[in-house]
């Protein structure tokens, strides 16, 4: 019973006697609605959201209408400065004389050299160390002789010859892959392993599946080593995993990414990366030159902010044209199964964690054939770890310095100074402060060793231009 009264006009209403729409119409009017409650603001982190897909969106915007500006202003103060003839002369000076592919044609030199090598040692013919002397002879070889080839060779551009660089530095490390596991697979046989109890008799009869599964001795072919180092990895196994088929949409989509056109964000890599270079980093580097050999530090520091934007585009486009396209394209051509070509390194909290999943081919070889050895032998982990951080900045002086013929250490003082780094963001920032950190040296740790290498070229081989302040 509800009672409401107002002298005379009092009266009672029976919430009985009220029809279901009244009724709810009712109890609207008078059970009011619960609008505050206990909850979190969205930018909070104790709220758990996550979705964050508009200020994305809002960024990508923002960052395309910037450069926008930039690339305007460029046009406008610099015009046009592409030359397709200048592009082509990055990779050859004579179109008849291609030093770089003679290199690389050539390596099938000592692939033979290793497989005939692993077949004399199963035989028994080679002994160990005689074996493992020819292996030190030839992995030796590997990289000197381009070396030797590049710095004497004049017409061997630097493109080039990074180009033939970095395909030895490749067959290099699958060599050297290739004799630690043959020689692992020796070592189980002579301690007569369960698991390969059954190698002598080369290769097996298909599996269910219909794949031929090879084991020791029965693995040293051409056909199994050329498979090898054709394939999108640096460590050898007897049997690689397989796709059962080959998707041709999926390899043509790949396809088109490598040769320059995706539908969304990377679109015209080869357009794009050799219209930014002359357009957008030339002008940049050559404004660069007084200020370096001024030593004015607040326009060396102007002019490497404007050079880290497009240093870092151009390396976001390398990454997705060589480790997802590529990779992709040729794992997809080979029925190569393994596709883990690289993890989430963009989120990234500490430099360890980026080195560790940017680039997992590289990665896995260093666990396997480098680190995890010297744990063995007793080495620290400290000590393992500054000797593989050692050697890849050897790796990378190496395709650097040769290249452009000079010795200037700056990509090998770069990698080594990860080393403090990886210890001062692990000890001091966590989280978003990690990730900042981390994205930072990728953006502005590059654009350094850039201007350096091109100050130390210019001056070296325009010596007197460089000296006219008027050519600058």
């Amino acid at each position: 019973m509800i009672h409401t009264g107002r002298g005379r006009e009092a009266f009672t209403l029976s919430q009985t006697s009220l029809n279901p729409v009244s009724q709810g119409s009712f109890n609207f009017l008078f059970k009011l609605p619960k609008y505050i409650s206990l909850q979190e603001s969205l930018l909070s982190s104790a709220s758990g959201f996550k979705n964050y897909r508009g200020i994305l969106n809002w960024c990508v915007v923002m960052l395309v209408l910037s450069n926008a500006r930039l690339f305007l202003e460029n046009l406008l103060r610099y015009g046009i400065l592409v030359d397709p003839i200048q592009v082509v002369s990055l990779f050859l000076k004579d179109p008849y004389s291609w030093p770089a592919a003679c290199l690389v044609i050539v390596s099938n030199v000592f692939i033979l050299v290793a497989l005939y090598t692993e077949r004399k040692l199963a035989m028994g013919t080679f002994s160990e160390k005689l074996g493992l002397l020819i292996h030190i002879i030839n992995l030796t070889v590997i990289l000197c002789f381009p070396m030797l080839t590049v710095l004497m060779v004049p017409s061997v551009t630097p493109v080039g010859g990074a180009f033939a660089l970095g395909s030895y530095t490749i067959l290099f490390l699958k060599l050297y892959s290739y004799k630690d596991v043959n020689r692992w697979c020796r070592e189980r046989l002579q301690v007569k392993a369960r698991g390969l109890s059954r190698s002598l008799s080369c290769p097996s009869p298909p599996s269910a599946d219909g794949a031929v599964h090879v084991s020791y001795p029965g693995n040293l072919a051409f056909k199994n080593l050329y498979y090898f180092v054709s394939a999108p990895t640096l460590c050898y196994e007897l049997n690689f995993p397989r796709s059962q088929s080959v998707r041709m949409g999926f390899l043509l989509r790949r396809l088109f990414e490598m040769v320059g056109e995706n539908l969304f964000l990377f679109r015209s890599h080869i357009l794009v990366v050799f219209s930014v270079v002359p357009q957008w980093m030339v002008p940049i580097i050559q404004s660069s030159m007084k200020p370096l050999q001024d030593m004015d530090y607040s326009r060396m520091i102007e002019r490497l902010l404007r050079l880290a934007v497009p240093n870092h585009f151009l390396w976001l486009i390398f990454f997705y044209w060589f480790f997802h396209s590529s990779m992709n394209f040729v794992a997809e051509l080979l029925r190569f199964g393994d596709r883990e070509f690289y993890r989430d390194w963009w989120n990234s909290e500490s430099v360890t964690y980026f080195w560790q999943n940017w680039n997992i081919p590289v990665h896995k070889w260093c666990i396997r054939h480098f680190y995890k050895p010297l744990l063995r032998k007793g080495a620290s982990k400290l000590l393992s770890q500054s000797a593989v951080f050692f050697a890849s900045a050897f790796f990378h002086e190496y395709l650097v310095s040769v290249p452009l013929r000079m010795f200037r250490l700056w990509a090998f003082m770069g990698m080594m100074a990860q080393l403090p780094l990886a210890w001062f963001v692990g000890r001091f920032l966590r989280g978003n402060y990690g990730n900042a950190a981390v994205w930072l040296s990728l953006i502005i740790g590059q654009p350094i060793a850039v201007l350096m290498y091109v100050h130390d070229y210019y001056v070296i081989n325009h010596l007197e231009e460089a000296a006219d302040p008027g050519a600058l």
